[in-house]
This record gives C-alpha cells, structure tokens and sequence, in this order.
C-alpha cells in the first residue's frame, strides 16, 4: 500500500512533467519513467541545483525494490549527464536494505524533507500588505519566473512551470505588490486530497506577510472545494536554519507527518543542494 502522502505527490509531479508538452520536453531533455516500484524524472538542460525536479519518488512502496530497479535509477541519470538528483526514501519502503544499497551506489544521505498533513480545521487569519489572487494567464510569465528563481531551476524551466497557470487540477496563486508580481504557491487538487507546493517569493517582497497569506488562502479553498486531507512539505529543521517555511506551515495548522529521507550523489558544485 502506497501511502497517501507519496501517491499524491508522485501524481503532481507525474503532471508537472505532462504540462511541458512536445516542444518544452524535447529542449530541455525531460524524460519520465516508472522504474517497477519508482517514478523516475530527469530534465538535462537544468543546473545541477535542480534536485526538485531531477529527482526519483516511491522507491519501494508498494513492493520490494530490486537490486536491477537501483541500478536502473543510477544508470540512468548517468547516461543523461545528470550529475545531481534525489532519491526519495519513505520509512515504510522495503527492503530494509534499500539505504545501504543507495549508499553502496555512491550516493550519500542529505537533508531530509518534512511531510506535513491538516484536516478540516479552518485556518488562523494572516496579516499582509500584499494582494492574494488565483493566477490567470497574464501571470504565467511571473509565476515561472518568481517559481524557477526561487528552487535554483534556471532560466530555462520557467516556461515549463507557466503552462500549470490554468491546468486542470492545478490551483495556482499569486501575491502582488501593488502591480508587481510578488510571490507564488499552487495546490493539486486529486479528489478529497490537496497537495500545496511551489511556494516562492521574490526576495524585494519578503518579509510582508505574502508566504502565509498564500498558505491560508489555499487551506481555505482546498477546504471550500471539500478536501480532507491537506498535504505539503519542506526541508527538515536543521540548526542554524530560520526554517521560515516549516515554521509558516505549522502556524497554519499543519501538523510534522512524516520525514523522509534524501539521498544524492555528491556535490559537484559549491552550493548545490
């Protein structure tokens, strides 16, 4: 059994992928696969930094993951000279050897990402000077490029990530200062089961509220629309880190589920993640 938790993100992103078309997945060189037990994705034109979307999800759910499915996953980022992804890591995966095995690859453990769930609770009112809407065309533009610049995904993948600006399934919000585009957030919606992601924020704009205000208008919607489970994440709380994302999703109700762990190949270049 898949958990919920993997199966909707693993959904989002297997649409993340649908939304480029013929023409954006052929010049940045995406590629998707189910492995047996994993979804795969690899985008060739992006840097290295680009671990949120180079990266595999659900290995070993569901059923045991073959030594043949690990090789698979590594040799295949290989061939496309993707030289930085993750390896997602549920708890429940199996076998239990499956980190030793990532590690015997030359992959090592990095930081983890926090799964967070709510329910129906409404959320707590925000303050903000800034404007929350629902994306419509004219903000595809800047959506792609507030959302690229923030997850270090280059120049490149803003168009790809414009084309979820009214795709079905997709909620996606903006923030505004006065005219100016300011921030950025979206929700999946699959049944009774909303997933919140691409969260981001120009940096001229933070530090007014415009984070939260998204986050809460987007509980409030996936509640109004009749979810019950509402789902996102975050990197893990690690000293030395203002943790302003894990701290603005637990203000909202959001309770720590589940931590997942990371695994990648080494860095290359300083900074990547």
């Amino acid at each position: 059994m898949i958990p919920v938790t993997e199966s909707i993100e693993r959904k989002s992103l297997a649409d993340l992928v649908a939304a480029a078309g013929p023409e954006l997945t052929a010049g940045l060189g995406i590629k998707a696969a189910d492995t047996g037990t994993a979804y795969v994705v690899l985008v060739k034109a992006l840097p290295e930094s680009a671990i949120v979307v180079n990266r595999t999800i659900g290995l070993g759910l569901g059923a045991a993951a073959s030594d043949d499915e690990i090789d698979a996953i590594v040799a295949a980022y290989h061939a496309a000279g993707i030289a930085r992804y993750f390896v997602h890591l549920h708890s429940e995966a199996v076998p239990a050897t499956l980190a030793a095995k990532l590690l015997g690859h030359g992959l090592e453990k990095t930081r983890s990402w926090m799964k967070f769930a709510r329910g129906r609770e409404r959320p707590p009112r925000v303050a903000t000077s800034l404007e929350v809407r629902r994306a419509g065309p004219s903000d595809a533009s800047a959506f792609g490029r507030i959302v690229a610049a923030a997850f270090d995904l280059g120049d490149a993948a803003a168009p790809w990530l414009a084309h979820l600006v009214g795709r079905p399934g997709w909620h996606v919000y903006m923030s505004l200062a006065g005219d100016e585009p300011a921030g950025t957030g979206t929700m999946y919606v699959d049944g009774e089961v909303a997933w919140l992601d691409w969260g981001a924020t120009d940096p001229r704009f933070r530090g007014r509220g415009g984070q939260s205000a998204i986050l809460h208008r987007r509980v409030e919607d996936a509640l109004d629309l009749g979810c019950r489970l509402l789902l996102t994440e975050t990197g893990e709380a690690v000293p030395g880190d203002p943790q302003h994302s894990y701290n603005n999703i637990v203000r909202m109700g959001f309770r720590p589920d589940a931590l997942r762990a990371n695994y990648a190949p080494p860095r290359r270049t300083a900074g990547a993640p």
